[in-house]
């Protein structure tokens, strides 16, 4: 075994430090810890008709087993990848564990790429399976499929199918399909596999060429959300059951380590926002949600920032110099991170109080105790700008190929930059 592979069936060679002797683990060995501990709260919940419809724990490893024997039925070859392409979902999360159970590779596919692009992808990752959320991106697909030798069906998990064609299925269908692959058969596979083999790929954003699958191995994926989470302080769901909102694409490692990995490890709640959360309805998600962390990339909070400071333009004068001192007194306490006299300590509190709790409030942000920025730098006028609301904006950098994050800020190791 060596250190590297760029074979898909490869194992590499685990590096332990004696600093961190823990014994490497695979995803499946993760959730089933998880399960132990976490199986009768609530997992994964999105909005149906109006209403949350919420699955446990339990539900969702059922749900994931069920979900990996059909892809064995559909054929799915070790190593080979199940593709997804859709917007956060339940759908995602169980299609993703359940190809990872059955012995293959999960690969996400970013709903705005087009059908070449998402041919290149599928090619590249011998797609044996194609997950897709509605009939938009079914028609990307139809009109590739001659041109995937590795493409054996396709999963359609929103609309219904439009024409009945060999192949395709419903979801509801295809979570039937496996139902005579043995428990036996499925927990062999299960079992065969290691930490050091490949289980998730994550296509980087090909800005100097075709996008390049970065490998992950389960010790990858298990490790960055049990340590790496800890150094953000995400709570265990004993302590604490965390609830975050699933937005950001899947595809990208940033949204997939936080939303899906992590939140098995520590049994968080996950909501999935709607597809248009990033055109407008995030907040209200957030506000009905009132998650107790939340992740974004640099320009939803810079869209955040824009959006509070064109409030505030249209606001009487009053009310912009109350704001203009509540956050002046935050970013002051907030920059020094020193004590003050009793007099200012109280002035700060009041203004808190009366004026930036209201403004967290109405961003949904009245429980939340973590704000995570990444995947792209976050400027000096969005950080001081979050610093006066009192939401102290911590950075991850990291790239595809360390998981994610490789270097974070937290509660207790924060840096400004």
């Amino acid at each position: 075994e060596s250190l590297w592979t760029s074979f898909a069936d490869g194992k590499v060679r685990l590096r332990i430090d004696n600093s961190c002797p823990q014994t490497p683990i695979t995803v499946h060995q993760m959730f089933k810890e998880s399960l132990e501990k976490y199986g009768s709260l609530n997992a994964l919940a999105s909005k149906k008709n109006g209403k949350w419809e919420k699955i446990t724990f339990s539900e969702y490893y059922c749900l994931s087993r069920k979900a990996a024997k059909s892809f064995l039925k559909l054929g799915l070859e070790p190593f080979h990848s199940v593709a997804i392409l859709g917007f956060n979902s339940p759908e995602w999360f169980i299609s993703a564990v359940g190809a990872v159970f059955a012995g293959g590779i999960v690969t996400g596919i970013y709903t705005t790429n087009s059908p070449e692009a998402c041919h290149y992808i599928a090619h590249d990752s011998k797609t044996n399976i194609m997950v897709v959320e509605n009939r938009k991106q079914l028609d990307k697909i139809m009109q590739i499929w001659n041109r995937l030798p590795h493409l054996k069906a396709v999963v359609l998990y929103k609309d219904s199918i439009p024409e009945r064609l060999p192949n395709l299925y419903t979801m509801e269908e295809f979570l039937e399909l496996g139902d005579d692959i043995s428990d036996t058969t499925l927990d062999d596979i299960i079992n065969s596999q290691k930490p050091n083999q490949c289980c998730v790929l994550i296509y980087t954003s090909g800005t100097t060429g075709k996008p390049k699958g970065a490998m992950l191995s389960h010790d990858n994926v298990t490790w960055t959300s049990a340590h790496c989470s800890r150094a953000g302080d995400m709570q265990p769901a004993e302590v604490q059951q965390e609830s975050i909102v699933s937005y950001l694409p899947l595809s990208h490692i940033a949204a997939q380590i936080y939303d899906l990995w992590t939140g098995i490890k520590w049994g968080e709640q996950v909501y999935f926002a709607e597809p248009d959360a990033l055109k407008g309805s995030l907040i209200n998600t957030l506000k009905e949600v009132q998650p107790t962390s939340h992740m974004g990339v640099p320009r939803v909070w810079e869209k955040i920032m824009e959006k509070l400071k064109d409030a505030s333009a249209q606001s009487g004068f009053m009310k912009k110099k109350i704001l203009s001192w509540a956050m002046s007194l935050s970013l002051e306490r907030n920059l020094n991170c020193s004590s003050s006299s009793d007099l200012k300590q109280f002035w700060t509190r009041l203004a808190d109080y009366l004026v930036l709790a209201k403004i967290r409030n109405a961003l949904g942000f009245s429980s939340c105790q973590k704000h995570f920025s990444g995947a792209a730098p976050l400027n000096t006028e969005t950080l001081y700008f979050f610093l006066g609301l009192n939401i102290t904006l911590y950075e991850a950098y990291g790239m595809s190929e360390t998981t994610g994050p490789h270097c974070l800020s937290g509660p207790y190791i924060y840096r400004q930059h």
